[in-house]
């Protein structure tokens, strides 16, 4: 441990020479032994702080600022002079080991031990930043665990009772005079003579103040609407994008005026501190109430325009009543909180003054939540499955939130109010976060609409779902903060995504990962545009069949996207060969377990370099018979001929047996069996048939069509016609037309076409039914009909 303390006392004089080559001319020594005595400081006053357990919370907030700004230091000295370690290491690569009996010659043991002196100097002060980083990490997470335990110890401290008669007569005392002396304070302010000067001073800009902010705060917000319920007749999506984006300006221009307002009556100097305090948040309370407004008549307007959530027309004004009261509810909580705290009033007065603005609080969450519950019910009782995703979860939502505004109150009633708002309030504030995301993916959907001039419901496009998780995953940080996680919390896990992730002795950071992404979506397109050049323009100039130009193509493009990875990879800087004994390993696992997969792809190397078939060729393989349509990495996919796709592995087309039916050429032999009666002249026939196969066109002429007298069968004399066509892949087609020729020809030429036929023969028929026993045949009707007769043949 000391070790490492001399080493990191001594490597950290050296930072400077990272950042300036100079240094070494320009005495930076001096400040880099200052910068170590800063830090050795900064540590020992946390290391301290830490250990007495004394520090407030924004002591420890600010101490731990310091060592975050510390950590990002360290953090970047960690990465100087990585080329260069980097070429050091390669040289010492290049020299390999030592000897261990010796022999080596001096020149090459000097160079090695040289190398190696450079590599221990620069690696100093990078294994002391590491540990200086690791020692700022350490703190800052036990600054954590203490901030976060002091907040979890506050939410269950158990605080006085509300509900408790005896503690209303002294909170209403010690309201009454905080608000006296809020008054008394105004009132001092407006006799006091020198701010009724500087009143009189800075009347020219009160004055346009407030007559700006009133009109904007008076009428601003009709204006808006106005404008905005006018551009909502427009057709379609059109009317949808332009009237959200107008009625945005329903906020904007009330707020504007609130402002103005607020600094008016700042600038006439008659608000004390206390009332400056309190008005210096009324801009944010304002826009609170506001947006409330707004975002209800966005999600719940009045018919017949339509809403967000399928809501009947007549409970779209109880949701939007009930939207508006739980921003002024929150609002007041947070006007409540500012007052006692601006006021210092004692822990019984502030939950006395809280505790019925939470109930009310809680009383308006219940209702919304039932509400919701109610509106939803019959159609997720109808239709479960059918019924989308944003429902069912703002049922979950609504479910959670009537559990929340139960216990709340009962909670502060007990005396646990911390908990109690840390429940309610943060509830209704999620619920007005995630209307607006139900608003903002309402809206997304329907500026996609428009752009893209589509006909259905844009909600099943893919764009719009995925620009909604993008919002929802924007809102999580948003919704951590609601509900209770600290800012530095966040700022933390920032920190650690920014550092990215270490693989041995690899650092992976965003920035190699989004740089890796880049080069190889370049390389990428590169080889793409490449395939289609050659596809387009170069191969099919060429004497190179169709089956040659897609494996050329194919073969380029494994090629290009072999290159663009070796190129991303190296061009980010990521050294991969400290888990090269990783992946070696998970390779033999991998490789048993994918070896299916590995040989299709083999095959479908083989396939495009050897070409036994291509695309284009009617083959059958497997007892499947078909035109093949597309080869690639892993299968092979054939087209039969009632045009249904097969897919192949390439495996079955290497190892296994294929018939290529079109290979080289689509010349073809076609065998055509015909039978006639017995007694037909037999060179008669095989004339006729011969002259059908030769003036058929498809039939090629050389070699000629052959009529072959295959033999005597059991019902009549069979020839063959065996002809070549000029293409095989006609063959059904000139099979169907020589039969209709023949057929025809055999007609005029009064040539029989026998039919199978069987005779029967019966040894002695009358024992079958004796004419003594054998009962009349009346058959269905009930009539005797006459018995049939069996007679020999002649």
């Amino acid at each position: 441990m000391n070790a490492l303390l001399v080493a990191f006392l001594l490597a950290l004089p050296v930072l400077p020479l990272l950042a300036d080559p100079a240094w070494a001319q320009s005495g930076g020594a001096p400040a880099a032994n200052a910068e170590t005595e800063a830090w050795e400081r900064t540590a020992a006053r946390a290391e301290a702080a830490l250990e007495a357990g004394r520090a407030s919370d924004a002591a420890l907030e600010a101490l731990r600022a310091e060592l975050v700004s510390w950590r990002e230091d360290f953090l970047k000295a960690q990465g100087a002079n990585a080329q260069r370690i980097a070429n050091l290491r390669r040289q010492l690569a290049v020299l390999g080991d030592a000897p261990d009996e010796g022999g080596e010659s001096a020149e090459i043991a000097a160079r090695r031990s040289d190398l190696t002196g450079q590599l221990s100097r620069l690696l100093a002060p990078v294994l002391a930043a590491e540990e200086a980083h690791s020692r700022a990490s350490g703190l800052i997470a036990e600054i954590d665990s203490i901030l976060r335990n002091r907040q979890a110890d506050a939410l269950v401290s158990l605080g006085p009772s509300p509900i408790n008669p005896v503690l209303w007569p002294d909170a209403l005392v010690e309201l009454s005079s905080a608000l006296t002396g809020l008054r008394n304070e105004l009132q001092g302010n407006l006799d006091n003579e020198l701010r009724q000067f500087e009143f009189r001073q800075n009347l020219l800009v009160t004055l346009p103040l407030t007559l700006f902010g009133s009109v904007m705060l008076l009428r601003g917000r009709r204006w808006a609407g106005g404008l905005a319920g006018r551009l909502r007749h427009l057709p379609g999506p059109l009317g949808e994008v332009w009237s959200f984006l107008v009625s945005m300006a329903k906020v904007a221009m009330p707020w504007a005026g609130l402002l103005l307002l607020t600094q008016a009556v700042l600038n006439s100097g008659f608000i004390g501190l206390k009332g400056e305090v309190l008005l210096a948040q009324l801009p944010l309370w304002g826009a609170i109430i506001l947006a409330a407004r707004w975002l209800c008549e966005r999600l719940f307007p009045d018919a017949p325009a339509p809403a967000v959530f399928d809501v009947p027309e007549t409970r779209r004004g109880e949701m939007r009543r009930l939207g508006v009261m739980l921003g002024l509810f929150v609002v007041l909580a947070m006007a409540t909180q500012t007052f006692a705290g601006v006021t210092v009033l004692t822990p019984a007065t502030a939950a006395v003054l809280s505790f019925p603005v939470l109930v009310l609080t809680s009383l308006a969450l219940a209702r919304l939540a039932r509400v919701i519950r109610g509106m939803l019910a019959p159609r997720l009782e109808a239709a479960e499955e059918s019924v989308p995703f944003r429902l069912r979860a703002v049922r979950l939502l609504a479910q959670g939130a009537l559990i929340i505004a139960m216990v709340s109150p009962v909670l502060a009633a007990v005396g646990y109010r911390n908990a109690a708002e840390a429940l309610v309030y943060p509830a209704a504030i999620t619920s007005g976060l995630l209307g607006l995301l139900f608003a903002m993916q309402y809206f997304t959907e329907q500026a996609y609409a428009l752009a893209t001039k589509r006909d259905g419901d844009p909600g099943e496009a893919l764009i719009p779902a995925l620009i909604g998780v993008a919002l929802v995953a924007l809102s999580l940080p948003v919704l951590a903060l609601v509900w209770g996680m600290r800012f530095t919390d966040l700022t933390e896990l920032w920190s650690r995504f920014l550092e990215g992730l270490t693989i041995g002795d690899t650092r992976i950071s965003p920035s190699d990962f989004l740089s890796f992404v880049l080069l190889f979506a370049i390389g990428y397109v590169i080889t793409r545009m490449l395939q289609n050049a050659l596809k387009s323009s170069v191969l099919p100039k060429t004497r190179i069949d169709q089956g040659g130009q897609t494996a050329i193509v194919s073969g380029v493009g494994y090629i290009g996207i072999t290159i663009a990875a070796v190129v991303a990879i190296t061009g980010t800087g990521l050294d991969l060969s400290s888990i090269a004994i990783v992946a070696g390993a998970l390779s033999v696992g991998i490789g048993f377990g994918l070896q299916t997969i590995v040989s299709n792809f083999v095959s479908g190397i083989i396939l495009l370099i050897e070409r036994p078939i291509s695309e284009g060729d009617w083959i059958e393989v497997g007892g499947q018979m078909g035109y093949v349509r597309d080869i690639s990495v892993r299968a092979t996919r054939i087209e039969t001929f009632d045009r249904t796709d097969v897919i192949i592995p390439n495996a079955d087309l290497v190892s296994g047996t294929v018939t290529n039916f079109t290979r080289g050429n689509t010349v073809g032999r076609v065998i055509l069996r015909v039978g006639v009666a017995y007694g037909t002249d037999t060179r008669r026939v095989e004339a006729i048939l011969r002259e059908i196969a030769e003036a058929h066109p498809m039939v090629v002429a050389n070699p000629a069509p052959a009529v072959l007298f295959q033999g005597f069968g059991a019902d009549s004399l069979d020839f063959e016609i065996r002809a070549i066509l000029r293409d095989v892949n006609w063959s059904l087609t000139v099979r169907s037309e020589l039969n209709h020729a023949i057929a025809a020809r055999f007609t005029e030429e009064d040539i029989e076409i026998p039919f199978a036929q069987r005779d029967i023969w019966l040894r002695n028929p009358e024992a079958l039914r004796p004419a003594s026993t054998a009962p009349a045949n009346t058959g269905e009707t009930g009539q005797e009909e006459p018995p049939i007769e069996l007679k020999k043949p002649e």
